[in-house]
């Protein structure tokens, strides 16, 4: 809490609203497959392209709500994002229909396009020279809300998925108007030339593409928390109850241990070598489930979240230092829109893996994991930022 209250006010309302979006986030959304599904008896392939919509809706416009908030300022989009959410949440708790379904999901992906990218973007210029340290808070936090998210879920669902539903609209509601009356207004850089202009002037940054090349591999790693770990964990263990051991190492290991990695590593060593750090540790989990049983698995588990909690709070403390101020958030919009596009391709190559025999899944990662680390050590950091 010291490290916290020592954050401007602007910085602490990100991170405490950060808790709120993933609450409502993940009170809801783990839910939807299985209310579709079940209640409503819609079909697995539409089923299917309702949450498809969602994830495409969010992932295709990261760079839109990037640019957006470089234009028009952080946190406008922010504000607007957030009450998109709610929108799209409370439609699911109106209507079972097919167009009412989709007119959720595409309002719910909207939203995380625009107000992901921005509240990167207003944090980093937030923080200063703490960003790591912020965020690595910000990674607490979201992690916080991701663990209470899914259990006021499943209690409201003892009542109704509509129930749960009104109250995850509710919560980014009530997030909206709390943005709308303290979030700081920060002037907008001026200066802005065309909106092409700004995206070839960071695709010309040959050290960001090349990092978030490099960098993209860590989300497809990321993503196997929740496609080959809780299937093995699964298969070990014939039983669905396993896979929620999963998420309380990697969430609990999170909020204990974050803060601490971040503060021991910023000041002894330099920004790349504790990512390629973090990415080795990342490729290195899946080699041990391997070895039979669940301890493995869960050991994994607690290793891939150690070396993204390594990792990413110094990743997202650099990508704004490939470009100047103006576009900020269009960098984090270009490093997300990618490293969604990485990772969608990552899912699909493992999970055939997967489906093969042998252990074939579990080598590709590490091999993912060891590739991208010994990628970012050949990229040319900037200088104002790579030392510790």
């Amino acid at each position: 809490m010291k490290t916290f209250r020592s954050f401007p006010l602007s910085v602490r309302l990100l991170l405490v609203n950060q808790m709120g979006v993933n609450t409502g986030f993940y009170l809801l959304v783990p839910y939807l497959a299985g209310y579709l599904g079940g209640t409503l008896g819609l079909s697995a392939a539409v089923v299917g392209v309702v949450l498809g919509v969602r994830n495409l809706s969010q992932q295709g416009l990261f760079l839109i709500g990037g640019t957006a908030s470089d234009r028009i300022g952080a946190r406008t989009v922010i504000i607007v994002g957030c009450g998109l959410r709610a929108v799209g949440f409370g439609l699911f708790a109106l209507d079972g229909s097919l167009p009412v379904l989709l007119g959720a999901s595409v309002l719910s992906g909207l939203a995380g396009a625009l107000f992901n990218p921005a509240v990167r973007a207003y944090l980093a210029t937030e923080a200063g020279d703490r960003r790591a340290e912020a965020f690595s808070l910000f990674n607490v936090f979201a992690n916080t809300g991701a663990l209470l998210g899914p259990l006021l879920g499943s209690a409201l669902l003892l009542l109704d998925f509509r129930v749960a539903a009104t109250v995850a609209a509710l919560i980014f509601a009530g997030l909206t108007v709390a943005q709308a009356l303290t979030l700081p207004p920060r002037p907008v850089p001026p200066g802005a030339g065309p909106v092409l202009g700004d995206w070839r002037e960071c695709l010309a940054a040959r050290g960001f593409v090349a990092f978030t090349l490099a960098l993209s591999g860590m989300f497809a790693l990321q993503n196997q928390l929740y496609l080959i770990l809780p299937m093995r964990a699964e298969q070990v263990t014939g039983s669905a109850a396993s896979v929620a051991a999963l998420f309380l190492v990697s969430t609990v290991a999170t909020l204990l241990l974050q803060v601490r990695v971040t503060r021991r590593l910023k000041d002894c060593v330099s920004r790349g070598d504790a990512i390629a750090l973090g990415l080795a540790v990342m490729g290195a989990a899946f080699l041990v489930p391997l070895l039979p049983g669940l301890v493995p698995v869960l050991v994994a588990a607690f290793g891939l979240a150690l070396g993204v909690m390594i990792a990413q709070p110094f990743v997202l403390e650099l990508i704004p230092a490939f470009g100047r101020e103006g576009v900020t958030g269009t960098l984090f919009g270009m490093f997300y829109l990618a490293s969604g596009l990485v990772a969608a391709v990552g899912n699909v190559v493992i999970g055939w893996a997967g489906d093969t025999a042998g252990g074939l899944a579990w080598v590709l990662c590490a091999a993912l994991g060891l590739g991208s680390a010994l990628a970012v050590r050949r990229v040319r950091l900037p200088e104002r930022t790579a030392g510790p």
